[in-house]
């Protein structure tokens, strides 16, 4: 009989033990809930920090986009101005027969990630201006420079329409 209660004594866990144990879990509990509301609120700023990057980078895109489209009109030989018919013609324009380049390269889209870009076109195709096809809102709404001016108050990324002034 001895043993039992030898067996007993050894198992049993005094009372304030298991007090300590209820406050260390509680205390778990909280300290997780304190790093989820963390990460989301980084999580957060991390995300507009990205969409502002990629607002930039549209505005620079549209922008070399804009002066090709302004160069391609300049440089057309002869008194007759076109715009072209393909943003691949500004990677070549094909009146020339030496390489002449308006952009280095076909951009993506930032926005979405495409190579894809909606085209303001004229009646015979020609192309007069670019925009995103993003149908997301824009943080940035004001303060642009005085070439974007046009995009204050915009709702969508597609109303940044770059146009070149065209002679």
């Amino acid at each position: 009989m001895t043993m039992r209660r030898d067996r007993q004594a050894n198992f049993s866990v005094p009372s304030g033990r298991r007090r300590e144990g209820g406050f260390t879990y509680i205390g778990v509990l909280i300290l997780v809930a304190m790093m989820s509301i963390a990460l989301a609120a980084v999580g957060e700023v991390w995300h507009t920090a990205s969409k502002r990057e990629k607002e930039q980078e549209l505005l620079f895109i549209g922008d070399q986009y804009r002066r090709a489209l302004a160069q391609f009109d300049a440089h057309t030989p002869g008194k007759a101005r076109r715009a072209p018919l393909s943003l691949e013609e500004l990677l070549q324009d094909p009146r020339y027969p030496a390489t002449r380049r308006y952009v280095r390269k076909i951009y993506l889209d930032p926005m979405t990630g495409k190579a894809e870009w909606g085209l303001i076109t004229g009646p015979s195709g020609e192309i007069y201006g670019v925009h995103s096809l993003s149908e997301d809102e824009p943080l940035k709404k004001a303060h642009f420079r005085l070439a974007d001016k046009a995009f204050e108050g915009k709702t969508k990324y597609s109303d940044w329409v770059f146009t070149a002034s065209l002679h």
